[in-house]
């Protein structure tokens, strides 16, 4: 199969593969269609994101028991909540009675009730209730139970997978913990949390995630100018669960920088912002005072739904001054933001256009071609399993 050939209509699964099947010297942007078509994105639905490890948020923001969030993986509507012994779980959210769903956004309940006939679950999914059922001698109530979805903490972090079989994110990730292990990011405490739409596909987001090779242009007004020179940065080699890389900055951000009263850390640990890109769809800033990050999730392949949170670390949450300060970042982080939107939104209307071509990468882009590989990865994987 040669899909140069100009008699070979390539599908965008096997236009991605063409693209990744050569070195990273020679590598170019991922092809258009594999963000603008629709069965392109059928796919990345069906192979990845309802096969692997997606993020809920963080697991500080379920405090108590019946404290609840809601997300939608690949299509299916789901609750993740905190039960009766402090446990973390995660259940469909859809009603066993006509498959209305139930609750809606964050919240804390003592139950869970439908809306529409007020059927009522217990925090462990059980049936607790259903009014004018007792006619029916088919209804045996202890049968009854939302169905479970796996649901994990790790690091921190509330990871869901609709797949029963999918390995587990500590043993899949444990190169993160020997990376930045000495931040101890499973005690940073999340203290904002939003929810944002943007007219671009998920996977640009990512990608504009993953480098760092458009802060001084994309960023001039903001960050640009807070990391050490883009031609000295190391950019070393991923894995098959997660790309990064580091940025050494300034003092232009304190809060990037160790606590003044941290005798721990040394050297380059004081000042380095790691970004960790977690396939396929978190992405995480962590420095020595906060972190944020994004979660993702296609809606449809123009618009991807963002989840936006972030917040300090151990050292700095305690300080009364680090709340100023990090009121401070999150104003700039916004921005950043705003910035971002824009360049992203760009993108995908050039991707888009009829005279778009993608073209070579920088070395500065190694984590996206990474990211095409893992992709095309998956995908291909998915191909095979399928047929």
């Amino acid at each position: 199969m040669n899909v140069h050939d100009p008699q070979f209509s390539a599908s965008p699964a096997d236009e991605l593969a063409a693209n990744v099947a050569v070195p990273l010297e020679a590598a170019r942007a991922m092809p258009k269609s594999v963000y603008t078509s629709p069965d392109f994105l059928a796919q990345e639905l069906q192979h990845i994101f309802a096969k692997e490890w997606l993020c809920a948020g963080r697991a500080d923001a379920l405090d108590g028991p019946g404290a609840y969030l809601t997300m939608e993986i690949a299509g299916e509507p789901v609750i993740v909540l905190r039960d009766r012994d402090g446990a973390l779980r995660a259940m469909s959210n859809v009603c066993r009675h006509r498959m209305s769903t139930m609750l809606q956004g964050r919240g804390t309940v003592r139950a869970i009730v439908c809306p529409y006939h007020a059927w009522t679950y217990n925090l462990d999914g059980t049936l607790r209730g259903a009014p004018a059922m007792a006619a029916n001698e088919s209804f045996c109530r202890s049968e009854i139970a939302l169905p479970e979805i796996r649901c994990e903490e790790w690091l921190g972090w509330i990871m869901v997978s609709l797949d029963p079989d999918a390995p587990s994110p500590a043993g899949r990730l444990k190169d993160v913990e020997t990376l930045v292990g000495y931040l101890g990011m499973e005690n940073y405490t999340e203290t904002f949390r939003e929810e944002h739409r943007w007219n671009t596909n998920w996977k640009v987001l990512a990608e504009n995630f993953m480098e760092s090779y458009h802060l001084p242009a994309c960023h001039a007004g903001t960050i640009g100018g807070s990391a050490e020179d883009l031609m000295t940065m190391a950019l070393p080699e991923g894995t098959e669960a997660f790309n990064y890389h580091s940025i050494l900055r300034n003092d232009s951000v304190p809060l990037a920088l160790a606590h003044p009263d941290n005798t721990t850390l040394t050297g380059d640990q004081r000042r380095t912002t790691w970004l960790l890109s977690i396939y396929p769809a978190l992405f995480i800033s962590l420095t020595n005072g906060y972190f944020w990050y994004l979660s993702l999730h296609p809606d449809g392949p123009d618009h991807v739904r963002i989840l936006y949170g972030g917040g300090m670390s151990p050292d700095y949450v305690g300080d009364p001054e680090a709340r100023q300060h990090f009121v401070a970042v999150k104003a700039l982080l916004d921005d950043v933001n705003v910035e971002d939107r824009g360049c992203t939104e760009r993108v995908y209307k050039g991707l888009c256009s009829h005279l778009g071509e993608p073209g070579p990468l920088s070395h500065l882009e190694r984590p996206n071609f990474e990211f095409a590989q893992y992709i095309s990865r998956r995908i291909e994987a998915g191909r095979a399993g399928s047929a």
